[in-house]
């Protein structure tokens, strides 16, 4: 997740773009309606990494009643209280993830690692041996988290790149991260491949590009076929009409249409030398090159929760006791965001903001007293300098977020931020959140939930703001749901009064609603199933009148048609129904057809029955 080498991934703090697909809708002028931010929930626009070192960062380390069973092995759907004591409930409700589940609605577990086509390496699983995976995955999933796992390339240089170059083992990678993502019932799967960038060396990149590509379209085609969610976390790319092309290996937009996420890294801008992590223009640049060739909800804007300590000069010799590796021009030490105000303290120092670049700085010198090795008094000073993103560096680049519209900011990693910093997500999420479309449905012409064959009925619906106020122009979509499988069968568009009405026939029984897409003004809107039984239904076909003792023919239709059906021909005698003849069978078409004779004048009063199930309309016919 950063230029620094790979083998230490604690100790490079690294952060990834998403990207999320945004369905957009109509968007109603704004002179329809208004709304208080008191009518809104935050719009969930925070995701981040959770690596497999630092879980309880964002969880605490509970044990469930009943051990979970290993995940894929009848892993349960949902994760409740009653699973566990108070006391770990307590800290459940009150721990990052928890606290913060209004701002999130997918977690990236930072999990996987490919070592070769065939396998998939689980670092979980080797960092926490003590606590089950299926009992992780139970909280995100009781926290309401899509969960979307990081796999890193482990494998050494140009290796992955010769895979993919080979069409066999390219599909055996395809096959094996779905399998993963299948098994483990994730909703999808983060590709962060950095060996690219940072390993094979930037004059193999023309050649690895088009693998890369075939690669991701594969890929899409699998992940999509079963419903999954594909991101891709890279680091920064330009305009390939500019100089600068940045990482163009993971040529974003051959992929754009492949992917459902797009992660950037926008950190580590300055790593071996001191200056901001990620300098504001430079992440908008990126941004409006990533939204040039791809929808911006796709794009989530990486934030780095460290920042970095260098040496830029040492004065005198320093003291045995002092720190080793103290010389300019050192790699730079990291820290958490979480404790920036408190190192500032210990480092005698008053940060400042810098507005050009939108972080925070400082400089300040440590000085060493101590012995040489061979025992003589001593003393250095070590000049250092210090640049991370503070509360308003990420109020600043959420604004980006709400400028662009993107899908919203990825943290690496999850709870490194201080709380100053959720804060002002918090704030930016209810500032760009979206109103919330209250829908209801109705049914006219449904009785106890059932119409014949064929009979018309009406689908209404009401679209609203909290605070009912109509709205208008609002797409809406009729649905029907057969065997499990929603199906768009209208599209109606809402009146002044925020309502839809839609007449409606139905040959078999089916679940109804009406939804609406979720655009960046409006939450989108579903309304509970109604499921509507459709009754067969008997039509006759029958003469007004016969003569006495004169064969006659009654004809009643079934529908829906079917074949070999067994029904009767009845008349009413003394208020009493009584069968008429033997029952007769449906022909191919589902029609009935009976030949009767009446040997009395005056009018009889008849129906056709089919077992229990369907009775026809009375009728009746004049005997002359």
């Amino acid at each position: 997740m950063s230029k620094t080498s790979k083998k230490n991934k604690k100790s490079r703090a690294t952060s990834l773009l998403v990207v999320i697909t945004t369905l957009f809708g109509l968007v109603v002028p704004s002179a329809v309606y208004t709304a208080s931010a008191n009518n809104k929930e935050p719009r969930k626009i925070v995701t981040g990494w959770i690596p497999y070192y630092s879980i309880d960062r964002v969880l605490p380390r509970v044990r469930k009643l009943t051990p979970s069973p290993p995940i894929g092995v009848n892993q349960p759907a949902v994760c409740d209280a009653s699973q566990y004591g108070p006391t770990e409930n307590t800290a459940i409700e009150s721990s990052y993830l928890f606290r913060n589940k209004d701002l999130m609605k997918e977690v990236l577990p930072f999990w996987f690692s490919l070592k070769s086509p065939t396998l998939i390496r689980n670092d979980y699983n080797t960092g926490n041996p003590s606590w089950p995976m299926a009992d992780t995955v139970c909280l995100m999933r009781r926290a309401g988290m899509q969960i979307i796992p990081t796999m890193t390339d482990g494998t050494a240089k140009l290796v992955l790149a010769g895979y993919l170059a080979n069409p066999t083992t390219r599909t055996t990678i395809v096959n094996s991260i779905v399998n993963l993502v299948n098994i483990n019932g994730f909703d999808g799967i983060d590709l962060d491949y950095e060996g690219f960038a940072f390993v094979d060396g930037n004059s193999t990149w023309t050649r690895t590009a088009p693998l890369w590509v075939a690669f991701i379209k594969e890929l899409s085609v699998a992940m999509r076929a079963n419903k999954k969610i594909l991101s891709v976390t890279t680091p920064y790319v330009y305009d390939p009409s500019e100089r600068q092309k940045g990482y163009f290996v993971y040529a974003w937009a051959d992929i754009a249409s492949s992917i459902d996420r797009l992660r950037i890294m926008t950190y580590d801008f300055n790593v071996a030398k001191p200056g901001p992590n990620a300098p504001i223009s430079w992440v908008d640049k990126t941004i409006r090159y990533a939204i040039s060739i791809m929808p911006s909800s796709k794009v989530y804007v990486g934030l780095p929760g460290y920042g970095r300590d260098w040496i830029t000069a040492v004065q005198g010799k320093c003291p045995v006791s002092a720190p080793p590796g103290l010389k300019a021009g050192a790699k730079a030490s990291t820290f958490l965001m979480v404790n920036a105000e408190r190192k500032a303290v210990i480092d005698n120092a008053i940060p400042i903001f810098d507005a050009t670049v939108s972080e925070a700085t400082y400089s300040y010198v440590q000085t060493y007293n101590g012995l040489t090795a061979d025992g003589a008094s001593t003393s250095c000073n070590v000049s250092r300098t210090v640049w991370y993103q503070n509360s308003r560096s990420y109020a600043e680049r959420m604004a980006l977020v709400s400028k662009y519209r993107l899908g919203g900011a990825a943290l690496w990693t999850l709870g490194m931020e201080d709380q100053l910093s959720t804060t002002e997500m918090r704030n930016a999420a209810l500032a760009m959140a979206p109103d919330t479309v209250v829908s209801t449905m109705n049914l006219s012409g449904v009785t106890q939930g059932s119409i014949f064959y064929a009979d018309q009925f009406t689908v209404s619906g009401l679209f609203t703001l909290k605070d009912k106020s109509p709205i208008v122009g609002l797409l809406v979509a009729l649905e029907i749901n057969r065997g499990g499988v929603w199906t768009k069968v209208a599209e109606l568009v809402t009146d002044a009064n925020g309502s839809v009405n839609a007449p409606i026939t139905l040959a078999s029984s089916a679940g109804i609603r009406l939804t609406t897409l979720a655009t960046w003004e409006r939450t989108e809107s579903i309304t509970p199933e109604q499921v509507v039984a459709v009754k067969s239904k008997l039509l006759i076909d029958r003469p007004n009148s016969a003569s006495r003792a004169v064969a006659f023919t009654i004809k009643a239709q079934l529908l829906p048609q079917v074949l070999g059906k067994s029904a009767i021909l009845q008349k009413s005698i003394n208020g009493k129904w009584q069968n008429v003849g033997v029952a007769v069978a449906s022909d191919a078409n589902g029609l009935f057809t009976f030949s009767t004779i009446e040997n009395n004048r005056g009018i009889q009063t008849m129906r056709v029955q089919i077992g229990s199930e369907v009775t026809s309309e009375t009728f009746a016919i004049i005997i002359r």
